[in-house]
């Protein structure tokens, strides 16, 4: 669930496009003019909206001619999170990042942990977030980067870019959490305004994920992983492990021998418990399914499978995959202890595939205690 904030008072709205009625609207990036359609290219879908339509996810509309975004600066949920929490367990451990939500999604998942702003088309009126008042709370609450989350990240591309490029001309880092459905042109242009890590869901097989997610092809995440890897964005991959959808072995090894084979066999998987949502009503995922599929991770090659959602799991730690030494030490998204040494391991040197500080800290006094 998120952990979310209050908005303090409103910033200063910027000006707005004279085509456009609403406090949240602005002119979408990356429109294809057809006749008297506009194709999207923002997400994977590519909708194709008639005049005065809007686009599956109900973010886009073609307005007087023109594709618009509905949600510019409009923030449902507002928090400051340790990173681990997204999860990121090899980008930055032990800093915050200020963390955003918006409204809508790409995705039809009918276990959504957030259902109440992805389920939900964009309000017309609200609260405005401008890009500079977000990046100025980011420094004044003390957090060392961004993430925008909660809903699809994509769906706020257009305040996404203009984020991340202000955060990081402030020395600020950049991250999404994401279903990863965006387009090479879209994932080309958050990568060129400073995106440093995405944390990718990976929900099923081909078959899954176009049943339960709406026509979604998967192949289309798998290929936006690799083309943020070959630009240098940090990658981490979750599996939320649903009973009677991705939970047995089959899927679970399909998984794993995909990250390996096409990511690499250092990049992070997160194999996460789930719990009841929205319209899903399947039994809690058990932990032995959880360990099953961490054994699954690791007979696929992968050096880094973690178990979530499980309070104080041994898996939810880091271990050095050439000597086993414990590494980083982690409760729930609390970091508790980093051994590491300028990404080496302390006792055999072995390098540690992730982005570290420079020196590692002590674990911070604050506590997430949100479960989710």
């Amino acid at each position: 669930m998120r952990d979310a904030q209050p908005l303090s008072p409103a910033g200063t709205v910027s000006p707005r496009l004279d085509v456009t009625d609403g406090i949240f609207v602005r002119a979408s990036v990356l429109p294809e003019r057809i006749n008297d359609r506009i194709r999207c290219n923002v997400c994977e879908r590519r909708c194709l909206l008639r005049p005065g339509g809007f686009g599956w996810c109900r973010t886009r509309q073609n307005r007087a001619g023109n594709l618009v975004t509905l949600i510019y600066g409009a923030v449902s949920s507002l928090a400051d999170n340790l990173i681990e929490k997204k999860p990121f367990y090899h980008f930055q451990p032990g800093t915050r990042a200020l963390t955003a939500g918006s409204w809508s999604c790409n995705f039809g998942c009918p276990w959504c942990q957030n259902w109440d702003i992805s389920k939900l088309p964009p309000p017309a009126t609200g609260e405005f977030m401008a890009a500079e008042r977000f990046v100025d709370l980011v420094k004044r609450r003390g957090c060392q980067g961004t993430s925008v989350s909660f809903n699809e990240p994509t769906l706020s591309l257009e305040w996404s870019l203009d984020v991340f490029r202000l955060a990081r001309q402030r020395g600020l880092y950049n991250t999404f959490v994401t279903n990863g459905y965006m387009t090479p042109e879209a994932l080309a242009l958050l990568i060129e305004a400073g995106l440093d890590a995405m944390n990718v869901d990976i929900k099923g097989n081909a078959a899954a994920v176009k049943k339960f997610c709406k026509m979604v092809e998967a192949d289309r995440v798998w290929a936006a992983c690799q083309h943020a890897r070959s630009r240098g964005v940090h990658i981490e991959i979750t599996t939320l492990v649903i009973p009677s959808v991705n939970d047995s072995d089959a899927t679970l090894r399909e998984i794993a021998q995909r990250i390996a084979t096409e990511l690499g066999r250092e990049v992070p998987w997160h194999v996460s418990g789930y719990y009841p949502a929205w319209k899903f009503t399947a039994p809690p995922t058990p932990i032995r399914t959880l360990e099953r599929a961490w054994e699954i991770g690791k007979q696929a090659g992968l050096e880094f499978v973690y178990i979530g959602n499980v309070a104080s799991h041994r898996y939810d730690n880091t271990y050095c995959p050439s000597c086993g030494a414990l590494l980083i030490e982690r409760v729930g998204s609390n970091l508790v202890r980093n051994s590491l040494s300028t990404g080496q391991c302390p006792q055999c040197r072995r390098s540690i595939a992730g982005v570290w500080p420079d020196a590692p800290k002590a674990a911070p006094q604050r506590r997430d205690t949100d479960g989710s």
